[in-house]
């Protein structure tokens, strides 16, 4: 069956005045639309149909361009739209609050290292908190789509919290201020799902 685009779990307005609904309502049904199109087109055929787009990835061959910039866009986004909510944000608590404590020190030093991968990376890309098996965790940032399932990426381990870094995710509303748009960010972000996914993964 071919991967298909999700539905938002909230309105395009629903996470605004920190991401503004147009914004919302290109990235989902232009850019995210566009990644699902075209690795449905690029696995269209292989033995790779019929496979989990996390089974794709894991096993990815690196130079297989287009199931690899698509893949992990349609992957990418899934979690970006499912890891923010409306009326979001704060700090994380229970066991991964005590974890962030942990590996970082406290949340405002995550906060900052996660804030500067994302604002360091150049061009295009994503900034990641992932979650290694036995629960230690890690930020790291990755180009273009790529993500931390992929062989040899990066953090290596689980993702459980992902921001886009690229243009599309805040130029309208914030044009070249990306250091803006990541402050923004945590205002948005929902704190429960990444507790399940760390949980579910850890």
């Amino acid at each position: 069956m071919a991967f298909e685009l999700p539905q938002l779990p909230y309105a395009y307005d629903a996470l605004e005045p920190h991401i503004d609904a147009r914004t919302m309502e290109i990235h989902h049904s232009k850019h995210h639309n566009a990644y699902t199109t075209n690795l449905n087109a690029a696995i269209a055929g292989t033995d790779l149909e019929g496979k989990s787009i996390e089974e794709i990835l894991e096993n990815l061959d690196m130079t297989k361009g287009a199931i690899r910039n698509n893949g992990g866009g349609f992957y990418n986004h899934n979690l970006f739209w499912n890891i923010m909510a409306p009326n979001a944000g704060g700090k994380p608590s229970g066991d991964l609050g005590a974890a962030i404590d942990r590996d970082f020190g406290s949340f405002e030093e995550f906060k900052a290292q996660f804030a500067k991968a994302g604002a360091t990376q150049f061009g295009s890309g994503w900034a990641w908190l992932c979650v290694h098996k036995g629960g230690k965790l890690e930020v790291c940032a990755t180009p273009n789509q790529d993500n931390p399932l992929m062989p040899g990426v990066a953090c290596q381990g689980f993702p459980i919290l992902g921001m886009d870094v690229w243009e599309h995710a805040y130029y309208l509303n914030y044009q070249n201020r990306r250091p803006d748009y990541i402050e923004a960010f945590f205002n948005v972000i929902n704190w429960n799902e990444v507790a399940r996914l760390f949980e579910a993964n850890k």
